[in-house]
């Protein structure tokens, strides 16, 4: 959002852009150790909860933002935003993991995740203007407008989608007098396992009729509503908050957090650089001109999208004949051959066109395929990880979301990385670190 106008924001704030950029990294820092606590205990309490306090930190965070008049109340509503940013960032793909089956997450992962990057992309192309005509407090204050909105949206239209199973078996009851035990059923009900004692091993292999107390009541519109409802966990408290850093180790999450954590990172440096390589010779961009750039993602991420969701899903479903039937989650994985073709071109493009300083166009498309890059990426890696281990989704996306530790450590040292190295060497090391990350993905097959 402030990207385009990094120059003007440093010059109001009397910082340099070296110091903007780092509060940029604390905020991204925040939305990593908020993912931390959010998605614990979103897994305990609920999803709702935590959608309706992160909804309402936004709303005050932007208000607080556009009243700011110095650098440090303006850090502080940026520490502060980050962890109202963070379940928006990740819980929604455990939300979609509740709503849909096997074969159309992919899609809807993509329509999600095309709002998330063509916010990033479009953002910039916007504020660009609005930074430029009022001023950079309006950014914030459009946000806070926005976020006003959604946050009734949020209360009144996105109902708590958790749902505890609890592990029963079916229980022989006593037949009632009126049964006839040659042509009835033996009767049964659901209950937990210590429920079980000296349950007749023919009994447990008979047709049954389940007893009619265990289904549950849909609950009315007004119900629905309710902030809490519940507990969805019994694990002890400590677990929910100690299992991301487990599922780190999982090799399918360890993959995850590398691509999309990589992939990802490199895309956030191109928002700290473009504000001051575009406004410098030998292109002498405008900030509205800058924000314009962000034009190329955001087709770009369009088309990604539009083409990725479905194409994932199809590919599974081929796969899955090919297969005899059998759906195995690493059919999500094939789509990586297209997030690395496009990835590459757009990180060493980059560098080479800036390095050579070609026209504007060069740079400017490099930066959009490298957009193109993530869009293919993330859905490959949050169809795979929503599918391998959909107990644990919570867990597993925050173990991958820790990479806004790896974003908060490139970005903080970025600016100082840039002036000691040439663009052209930069992007070039970047580029190959993202290929080396995405061959990781022939061994994981």
């Amino acid at each position: 959002m402030l990207s385009p106008g990094f120059v003007e924001v440093a010059a109001n704030l009397n910082i340099s852009i070296g110091v903007l950029t780092q509060a940029t990294a604390w905020l991204i820092l925040c939305i990593g150790l908020g993912l931390w606590i959010t998605n614990p205990l979103a897994k305990i309490y609920g999803r709702r909860p935590i959608y309706i306090f992160a909804i309402a930190i936004m709303f005050a965070t932007s208000v607080w933002g556009a009243a700011v008049k110095d650098f440090d109340s303006f850090l502080a509503s940026r520490i502060l935003a980050g962890i109202g940013m963070a379940p928006y960032e990740v819980l929604v793909q455990c939300t979609i993991g509740d709503l849909y089956f096997v074969h159309e997450r992919a899609t809807r992962i993509a329509v999600w995740n095309m709002f998330l990057l063509t916010g990033i992309s479009g953002g910039a192309l916007v504020a660009g203007y609005i930074i430029e005509l009022d001023g950079y407090q309006w950014t914030f204050g459009v946000c806070a407008i926005f976020f006003g909105i959604l946050g009734l949206g949020v209360v009144f239209l996105v109902p708590e989608t958790a749902y505890r199973r609890d592990s029963v078996l079916p229980i022989p009851v006593p037949a009632s007098d009126g049964d006839d035990s040659k042509t009835s059923v033996i009767r049964m009900k659901l209950g937990h396992e210590h429920d079980v004692q000296h349950v007749d091993e023919k009994a447990m292999h008979t047709s049954y009729a389940p007893d009619a107390a265990a289904t549950e009541k849909k609950h009315t519109y007004w119900q629905s509503l309710r902030v809490f409802t519940g507990r969805y966990s019994y694990a002890p408290g400590w677990k929910p908050f100690a299992r991301p850093v487990v599922m780190l180790f999982y090799p399918a999450v360890l993959w995850g957090f590398l691509i999309y954590g990589t992939t990802l990172t490199w895309i956030v440096v191109f928002s700290v650089v473009n504000g001051v390589i575009f406004v410098k010779e030998p292109y002498n961009f405008t900030i509205s001109q800058v924000g314009l750039i962000s034009l190329s993602p955001f087709i770009l991420t369009i088309i990604g999208e539009v083409i990725s969701g479905p194409l994932n899903d199809w590919i599974c479903v081929w796969l899955t004949r090919k297969n005899r039937g059998v759906y195995e989650p690493e059919f999500r994985l094939p789509l990586m051959v297209v997030a690395t073709l496009l990835g590459v071109v757009g990180f060493y493009g980059f560098g080479a066109t800036v390095g050579y300083q070609t026209h504007w166009l060069g740079p400017v498309l490099c930066f959009g395929f490298a957009n193109m890059s993530l869009v293919f990426a993330s859905t490959c890696v949050f169809g795979y990880v929503v599918d391998s281990y959909k107990e644990h989704n919570e867990e597993a996306f925050v173990a991958i979301n820790a990479r806004n530790l790896l974003t908060f450590g490139l970005i903080y040292f970025v600016d100082d990385w840039r002036a000691k190295q040439s663009d052209l060497e930069v992007f070039s090391i970047l580029g190959s670190l993202f290929l080396f990350v995405c061959l990781l993905t022939i061994p994981l097959w």
